[in-house]
């Protein structure tokens, strides 16, 4: 429980941490690719995670660098999205905020990514873009609990503000990829 109050509905299963998956669960979340494509994907190594650590699940093609690919929570289901890395990059010296995790960093840090959208709108090239950190690990970022401070709520309040931040904004991209 947040502050007394009982966590929304499609978000109990993230506040406690990411539920454990399977490939083949993974393979069948696909949402904005075909069968084949995501009978095709490269998966990441899933007796690695550690599924209480995180919000959601993302890893890169390790043969096409531009390729990423996101799983989800939404509506207590998974949801995966294969995504696009934009080829061009934040100029150096410039800072840039993540849109998951929101926090700031060198520019080199954070990518603008695409995600078709789901059903025809996607079949179409509809897409939605959105900086993600590049190495896809806000789940470790919002977990670095700053030091405490007078006049500042505690550690563990903010990082738990954090992954509930963190969930809103996933389960906003998810909506607004299945809105296709």
């Amino acid at each position: 429980m947040l502050h007394g109050r009982a966590p929304p509905r499609a978000l109990r299963f993230t506040l406690d941490g990411m539920q454990p998956l399977t490939e083949d669960q993974i393979r069948e979340s696909f949402v904005n690719t075909t069968r084949g494509e995501a009978e095709r994907l490269p998966m990441p190594g899933l007796h690695e995670v550690l599924w209480d650590d995180r919000e959601y699940l993302g890893w890169h093609d390790a043969k096409a660098p531009q390729r990423a690919y996101l799983t989800v929570w939404q509506d207590e289901r998974p949801v995966s999205f294969a995504l696009r890395a934009s080829e061009s990059r934040i100029r150096s010296g410039i800072s840039a905020m993540c849109s998951l995790c929101h926090t700031a960093q060198p520019g080199a840090q954070v990518t603008l990514f695409a995600a078709p959208r789901s059903g025809d709108a996607g079949r179409k090239g509809d897409t939605v873009g959105t900086y993600i950190c590049a190495d896809l690990n806000c789940s470790a970022i919002i977990r670095i609990a700053p030091p405490a401070a007078p006049m500042q709520l505690p550690p563990e309040e903010i990082v738990q503000r954090r992954i509930t931040g963190l969930q809103e904004r996933l389960g906003s991209f998810a909506s607004t990829v299945l809105a296709g």
